[in-house]
Parts: C-alpha cells; sequence; structure tokens
C-alpha cells in the first residue's frame, strides 16, 4: 500500500503506457480500465477515497492497476448501509432470494473465462485452475438456489399434551468475508451464496494483494442486485490494508465474521470476534499429509501427489506438504515423483501449457527461501529443487518463480517445526514408516488438521483411516488427493485450522440464528419436566 503523495510522481505517468499487451487484453475483457485508479469500495454506489493499493502481476512483476480503498469514513459507512440492506433483504422470500442467487450463476457463468483469466493475471494460478475457481462459484451458487427452497428447521416432540417444539433457522444479519489471496474469488463464493440464501448482506473485504479480482466480481453481483431491485449493500465490498480488515472485524455492525487466512492472523481475529460476543468462522492453516501403503495403486497415487504438492505452486490451502511412504515402496515412488518434478517447467499461467505459476509475492519467495535453508541446515536430502529460477526469459524474468521442492529430512519429528509449520510454497518433505498405525501417528501430530490423503486397496486400512483411531483432519481422503474438493460436502478443517465449515453439507446452519419455539394450542399451561408451583391447595 502507498500514500497518495507517494503517487504524486507515478500518476506523472499514465498507468497504461505500460501494460503489457497480455495484462490489457486480460483486464479490458471485464472493463477495469488501468489507465485511472479503480475504486474499492462498494456499498450501493462505488468510491474510495482511502490509501492506494497496487496490484502487481506475480508473473511478471508489472504493475496493473492502482485501486482507491476505504477510508475510515467510508469503511463505517458500508457497514451501515450493510446493515440497512440486511433489513431488507431478510424479508425477500427465500425462492426469490434463490431466483437472485441463479442469475448471480449465470452473471458469472458468462464471464468464466475471463474472470479465470483474471485470476491467472492477478494471483499467478495456472488458466486452468483460475477458471475451475469460477466455476467453484458457478457451482455453489447452483447448489444454494435449491438450498434457498430446503433450509429447514424441525418439529420436535413435545412431553407436555397440546405443545409443539419448532426449530426455527432465520436470517443471522451481516456477514464479513475476509478472503484469502490464494482463492481471490471461490471462497467469496462459498460465503456470499450461502449468506444470500439465508437472507444475510455481505460485506468483502478481499486480499490486498488481489484487490482486480474482488472488484471485477462485486461488478457483476451488483448488476444482478441492481436488475432486481435489491440494495446493492447486500453484496457490499471494502478493499484495504491492515487498519480496514481490523474495523470490520471489530465492528459490532457485523454479526459474524468469516476469516481465511494464517493461524497467527486468525487467533487475532478469533480473539477480537469473540470479545463482542459475534460468531466466527475460521479456515486457517493446512499442513496437509498424503500416506501411502504397500498396496496402493501408483499410476493413481505419484500424479496425484504431484498435483497436490505442485498444483498451484503450492499455495493452496490443501495443498500436500507432508508424504509418508511405507518402506517397501520409498524408491519405486520417489524416482517416478521426481521424474514428474523435474519435467515441469515455469511459465505464463496465461499459457494453456503452463503447469507451474509463480508464488504470488516476493515476501512468498522469502518463506520458501527460508524453509529450504532450514531443511539443508538439518541435514535434510534435497531430492530435487531447492533454488529459485534464473536467468528466465522477459517477461517471466520479473516473476516469482520457485523450483518445487522434494526434501527428505533425517527423521520424521512432528514436533520439530519442518514438520509442524505450514510452508505456503511448493515445498514436500518424505518420511518413511512400517506400520499405517505410525503414519497415523505422524498425520494427527500437527497442530493442523484441514486435508489428508490415504492411499491403499485395503478394506481394512480405509478402515483404520477413517474411524476414530483415523486421520483427526476434517477432510479424510481415500484414494483421492489432499487438494481440489468439490463443493457438495462441507469444507474445513480442525484442531489449528479453525474448525470453520464452507460450502456445502451443513455448512449453512452457521448463516442463520437458530430458535427454538415452543407453541401451546392447549386450553392449560402445564411446566416441563413435572414441575409444580402453585399456592392453590
Amino acid at each position: 500500500m502507498i500514500t497518495r503523495r507517494a503517487l504524486t510522481t507515478l500518476r506523472r505517468a499514465p498507468l497504461h503506457r505500460a501494460l503489457s499487451s497480455r495484462a490489457s487484453a486480460v483486464l479490458s475483457a471485464l472493463d477495469l480500465h488501468s489507465g485511472r485508479e479503480l475504486p474499492g469500495v462498494y456499498d450501493g454506489e462505488w468510491g474510495g477515497s482511502g490509501e492506494v493499493l497496487q496490484s502487481v502481476c506475480p508473473t511478471t512483476g508489472e504493475v496493473l492497476a492502482r485501486v482507491n480503498t476505504a477510508s475510515p469514513a467510508e469503511l463505517e459507512r458500508a457497514l451501515e448501509r450493510s446493515r440497512e440492506a440486511y433489513k431488507v433483504f431478510r424479508n425477500v422470500p427465500a425462492p426469490k432470494r434463490g431466483e437472485i442467487l441463479r442469475q448471480i450463476r449465470e452473471a458469472l457463468a458468462a464471464k468464466r473465462e475471463a474472470l479465470g483469466a483474471l485470476i491467472s493475471l492477478e494471483m499467478g494460478k495456472i488458466r486452468t485452475e483460475g477458471v475451475g475457481e469460477v466455476q467453484e462459484f458457478v457451482d455453489i451458487a447452483d447448489y444454494a438456489v435449491g438450498l434457498s427452497r430446503m433450509m429447514n428447521g424441525r418439529v420436535v416432540a413435545s412431553e407436555r399434551p397440546g405443545h409443539s417444539i419448532l426449530e426455527v433457522p432465520n436470517p443471522l444479519g451481516v456477514i464479513a468475508v475476509l478472503s484469502a489471496f490464494n482463492f481471490p474469488v471461490a471462497v467469496y463464493g462459498w460465503n456470499l451464496a450461502l449468506s444470500l440464501a439465508a437472507g444475510n448482506a455481505t460485506l468483502w473485504k478481499p486480499a490486498p494483494s488481489t484487490p482486480l479480482c474482488s472488484i471485477a466480481v462485486t461488478k457483476i453481483v451488483s448488476g444482478v442486485l441492481e436488475r432486481n431491485g435489491v440494495p446493492g449493500a447486500v453484496a457490499g465490498l471494502v478493499t484495504g490494508g491492515k487498519d480496514v480488515g481490523v474495523g470490520v472485524v471489530e465492528s459490532k455492525l457485523v454479526d459474524m465474521v468469516s476469516f481465511t487466512g494464517s493461524e497467527a492472523v486468525g487467533r487475532q481475529v478469533g480473539e477480537a470476534v469473540q470479545s463482542r460476543f459475534g460468531k466466527v468462522l475460521l479456515e486457517l492453516g493446512g499442513n496437509n499429509a498424503a500416506v501411502v501403503m504397500p498396496d496402493a495403486d501408483l499410476d493413481m497415487a505419484v500424479p496425484s501427489v504431484f498435483f497436490g504438492a505442485v498444483g498451484t505452486a503450492g499455495q493452496r490451502c490443501t495443498s500436500t506438504r507432508r508424504l509418508y511412504l511405507h518402506s517397501s515402496i520409498v524408491q519405486a515412488f520417489l524416482s517416478r515423483l521426481e521424474s514428474l518434478y523435474q519435467s515441469v517447467r515455469p511459465g505464463d499461467p496465461l499459457d494453456s501449457a503452463t503447469l507451474l505459476g509463480p508464488l504470488h509475492t516476493r515476501q512468498a519467495m522469502d518463506v520458501y527461501h527460508n524453509a529450504i535453508d532450514r531443511l539443508q541446515k538439518s541435514g535434510a536430502e534435497i531430492l530435487t529443487g531447492g533454488a529459485a529460477y534464473r536467468d528466465l526469459a522477459s517477461p517471466l524474468d520479473g516473476g516469482n518463480f520457485v523450483m518445487p521442492t522434494i526434501a527428505i529430512p533425517q527423521e520424521v519429528d512432528v514436533k520439530d517445526p519442518i514438520w509442524s509449520t505450514e510452508t505456503f510454497a511448493p515445498v514436500l518433505c518424505v518420511g518413511v514408516f512400517d506400520e499405517l498405525e505410525q503414519a497415523i501417528e505422524w498425520n494427527n501430530g500437527v497442530p493442523q488438521g484441514l486435508s489428508s490423503s490415504l492411499w491403499t486397496r485395503d478394506i481394512r486400512n480405509v478402515g483404520k483411516w477413517i474411524g476414530p483411531a483415523g486421520s483427526d483432519a476434517g477432510i479424510v481422503n481415500v484414494n483421492v488427493g489432499t487438494s481440489g474438493a468439490e463443493i457438495g460436502a462441507a469444507f474445513g478443517g480442525n484442531k489449528s485450522t479453525g474448525w470453520g465449515r464452507e460450502s456445502g453439507g451443513d455448512a449453512w446452519k452457521q448463516y442463520v440464528r437458530w430458535s427454538a419455539c415452543t407453541l401451546n394450542f392447549s386450553d392449560a399451561a402445564p411446566l416441563a419436566q413435572g414441575v409444580q408451583f402453585s399456592n392453590t391447595a
């Protein structure tokens, strides 16, 4: 983030003169005019007079656009307008809300390729993953359309004659979504779709490094709301840095905060929201393990681990970071995996042939280098990778490209930071076991508990893995990698991952307030449990 004073000189040279044709084409397709500062606040009207964010392309290092963020006054107004919009939207019948979601789904699908390209440009993931991320938003909107007619309560039998008990869901209020850079569209989509179906207003505070994705999505969503006569602040946007995030989290106008990010920041968010008795949904670190048994189908397991560890340049919450191999298959597995690693080449994520894009920021490269340095100092064997790419051709020479790395530490000690710390980069640590019980103990021994994967063809192993003494993660897969979840099931993790659940399953129940309503339609008013409270003889 830079101040307006610091921009005085920069403004003398219009941004569009230096913008590459690849970037210009992507931005133009979504009506993002990079030659001027873009408004980064939407509360029914577009604005922004706070500090200025620069969106930087991780592939080339070029500045894509500058965005005006929310000032303190604009943030307060956005919060107030969100509350006002909620009071209107909560009275819209749920099936009508579903119809609005259907229209949002259609509008997103029409821009799927363009939005996918923008994700690749601004975040850095490869084109197919960018388009797939938009498809996640489309899919959860589809899901929420049906959900709008099925957000049911329950009828509970009463012990008292002439009584019934109802469990009733109602809209919760204002939902704040603080999303991370690595899924700059889908995570907001998971939250927005369920929040709208439930009758809430949603205020989005995106990662400061991906403001363009949030502006593009909000333009699409706001157009649908406007056509339906719905207040725009039902799906508001406030871009900015830490101060804006803190303002959202601490506001009593926000009923629930959904936060995706690091464990350290998630702890602060959770404490702040709980201190004012708000609701919080946390999606934090994921230090995910794949366990490969001797009977595993390596034709399936090796490519899946390769994608899990290298896809999105290791920047998914569900990326595979730990690999536990049975001692009898170590050489066979690693030789095949190493061949895949050595075949991958960095490239422009907008090129459909590219499998390896850049890390998102220079700071992410520091995280990568620190992890490699720690491994080397511990005596770990670096099987492949272990350095940044050098001497890449222009324009990739300005990007954040690092070699996917396989490391074999000297031992498995889940208390050691090598194993217990999530490294948000393509670094895979390998350990060797003899018994499944040992691998499960290692899988469960770290603070995080997001995703896990077992590769086997033995049903007895499956039973152990998914049972009470098995993996303690929120996602427990068999013959499926740690990464690439579908929207139909609830997504989230346990332990320091935060216990939050988003997307499908019963996740919608977090976005409503529940009431137990006892109805008496009899001619008497008996107390429960047979209690008698009367001074009559």
